[in-house]
């Protein structure tokens, strides 16, 4: 009988191991390639996500400019009556040259509120458009992090759940970049 094994079992053991290296080394390549390209999409739908929402910000600071525009003249005169005193004779003679425009004042007026009324409309556009590269953003990040866990555990089926959602918020992005 035999001391030892016959089958030289350090390298049988060595051969199946760098047999496992091997197979694992390339699915670890391919999680590592899809998760950089996510997270290239990931940061170009926060981009986006960005700014859509400092342009709905500025349509609503455009909006509230040209809303107070229309309100200064009955905000200064009320001023001067609240306080019991009657407005400066300056503001007399602006309030005289304005009633002689009060037609072509409250046309302007209703321009700017219908102006202002578009500027709320289009930021509102925006903002939904800004929620919805947010969401993208999220389902990248969600994939992003499947990907890292996915190289890990080296599981494959971490890495597949990871594709579909990157390929969902890409799917969302690029709908929501389409749309606009």
């Amino acid at each position: 009988m035999p001391e030892g094994p016959e089958i030289e079992t350090e390298k049988l053991h060595e051969s199946v191991t760098e047999a496992v290296e091997r197979r694992d080394s390339g699915l670890l390549r391919t999680i590592a390639l899809t998760t950089a390209i996510l997270a290239v999409v990931a940061a170009l739908a926060a981009l986006q996500a960005g700014a859509t929402v400092n342009e709905a910000l500025m349509l609503r600071g455009d909006a509230a400019r040209l809303q107070g525009k229309a309100a200064v003249q009955d905000v200064a005169r009320n001023s001067w009556l609240a306080a019991g005193k009657e407005p400066p004779s300056e503001y007399g003679d602006t309030v005289r040259r304005y009633s002689g425009e009060q037609a072509e004042l409250q046309r302007k007026a209703q321009e700017k509120e219908a102006e202002r009324d578009k500027c709320i409309e289009e930021s509102d556009h925006l903002l939904h458009l800004h929620h919805r590269f947010a969401n993208a953003v999220v389902l990248l990040q969600i994939s992003i992090a499947l990907g890292a866990l996915a190289a890990l555990t080296r599981q494959r089926w971490i890495w597949w759940v990871s594709l579909v959602a990157g390929v969902t918020g890409t799917g969302l992005c690029l709908v929501t970049a389409f749309a606009s």
